[in-house]
């Protein structure tokens, strides 16, 4: 694993904007940063990730039906109790998933160690699935990377694949509606992109705003225009879906969501606890424990709310006595604590490999860096490469 410094392609940024990619800069700073690059070897990508990324996922996927059939552990994970029947009767029924994002710490040089599941709304799909593949055929025609170059990456294929058999299988309906926030470009492009994919596989797609969602008279979830919603792709948390006032009408399932809801069971990192409890020791897995809201971290363990994103409110203990936090609006989560495992450094920069799977598949990466060995929302998406 190298960080390999490579001139930008002089039109990446029409390119960005022609594909609906407008936060590709933001407040002056870059988000998508191609003036470097990640590289790695076929065996790395293979032994190191691919394997791993698989081993974890099925470990996880284990773990559902334990904690869908436990009152115990659901509330161990924050699952407002009011919906753990939901959860479990969406997990017995075995609900259609999509996509889940892994985030690894990686080196190069032994054991990649899981961080945490993004299972429930994983953002940069579209950098990962198709930019960066779009970067790697620029720079391979240009000479810039050599014939052969190739890339961890079949994650639009597998989303393609994934929409057309559910679809064929009769799981989804025939026209699936996409929705998240209005106000967040990453979002809005996220689920552009999977209505694209969606609609390469044969399913009819509308697109919404998750503010827009309304509910009829006799209790149907409906878009603008009225038409009931069968089927909803929601960029938008299980959790707050759970919190708001539409919340209690999702146990009806007169709507089928995806992520369903027994994907809240693997969305927060309450999880990496009891994937630790299960399979202590796992060369992939870092030690994890249950902590107390507002605990104080003891040196060599981060402390991490379970339902934290974009890195807000975590804290490492550091050796050495140096701590480093973030602030944000989760620090009245309940949380776990985690061995301290710090990110590699590359040029000054921490790299965090996120992990893509579709379905049940390991299918491909990205990869964000940050100036900081806490991964924010600041960090920036670099694409990568296989050259050995």
């Amino acid at each position: 694993m190298q960080r390999l410094r490579i001139d930008e392609r002089a039109d990446w940024r029409e390119q960005a904007e022609a594909q609906g990619f407008d936060f590709h800069t933001i407040d002056g700073e870059p988000y998508w940063d191609e003036s470097a690059c990640y590289t790695f070897t076929l065996d790395e990508i293979e032994r190191d990730i691919e394997a791993p990324t698989q081993e974890l996922h099925e470990m996880a996927m284990a773990l559902v039906g334990d904690v869908a059939n436990s009152g115990e552990l659901m509330a161990k994970l924050g699952i407002a109790p009011g919906f753990w029947d939901t959860v479990a009767q969406s997990w017995r029924r075995r609900d259609p998933h999509l996509y889940g994002r892994m985030d690894l710490a990686y080196d190069g040089n032994g054991a990649a160690k899981l961080y945490e599941l993004n299972y429930d709304t994983p953002t940069s799909l579209f950098e990962a699935g198709f930019f960066q593949w779009n970067w790697l055929e620029d720079q391979v025609r240009d000479g810039r990377l050599p014939n052969g170059a190739d890339q961890y990456n079949r994650i639009q294929e597998a989303l393609q694949e994934r929409f057309a058999a559910l679809l064929a299988e009769g799981k989804v309906a025939s026209c699936i509606h996409f929705a998240a926030t209005q106000s967040s470009r990453e979002d809005q492009t996220t689920i552009a992109y999977l209505q694209e994919c969606a609609h390469q596989s044969g399913i009819e797609t509308i697109g919404l705003a998750i503010e827009d969602i309304g509910i009829s008279a006799d209790g149907w979830f409906t878009d603008l225009d009225d038409r009931v919603i069968r089927t909803l792709f929601k960029l938008y948390p299980l959790e707050d879906m759970f919190r708001d006032a539409f919340g209690p009408k999702l146990a009806a399932n007169t709507m089928q969501l995806i992520e369903p809801p027994w994907k809240s069971v693997l969305s927060n990192k309450g999880i990496l606890a009891l994937l630790w409890e299960r399979h202590p020791g796992h060369p992939n897995l870092l030690e994890t424990r249950f902590a107390e809201r507002g605990q104080t971290p003891a040196t060599g363990w981060a402390l991490k709310p379970i339902h934290s994103r974009e890195g807000a409110n975590i804290t490492l203990a550091l050796d050495g006595g140096t701590t480093i936090g973030t602030s944000g609006p989760y620090d009245t989560s309940l949380a776990v604590l985690q061995r301290v495992q710090p990110l590699p450094t590359f040029d000054g920069r921490y790299p965090v490999i996120g992990s893509w799977v579709v379905g049940d598949e390991a299918v491909g990466m990205g990869i964000r860096e940050d100036a900081s060995l806490i991964t924010t929302d600041s960090a920036r998406f670099l694409p990568h490469a296989i050259l050995g």
